[in-house]
């Protein structure tokens, strides 16, 4: 299992802000709800979860390295709906 490095910008500026806990944050990236590439960089997935407690789906911004997962970004994203749903 790949370790997971954090961005600056997603440990201390993003999961402070909305109250994520690096549990998480790795919880949703291990095992997504749902995954889309990002249509403006490619190299970066968009893996998608509900963590309890929570309203609106989270979105966690990643780029698989070989050796690791770099965490970009992450956010509750109001627009975030499954594919499967209607």
């Amino acid at each position: 299992m790949k370790p997971l490095r954090f961005t600056r910008h997603a440990l201390v500026e993003r999961m402070p802000r909305y109250g994520l806990t690096r549990e998480i944050v790795e919880a949703i990236v291990r095992q997504p709800d749902w995954v889309e590439l990002d249509p403006d960089a490619p190299a970066v997935e968009r893996r998608f979860g509900r963590p309890p407690g929570f309203i609106r789906h989270v979105r966690v911004a990643c780029v698989e390295e070989e050796d690791h997962i770099r965490v970009v970004s992450v956010f509750p994203d109001r627009n975030a709906r499954p594919p499967d749903a209607s």
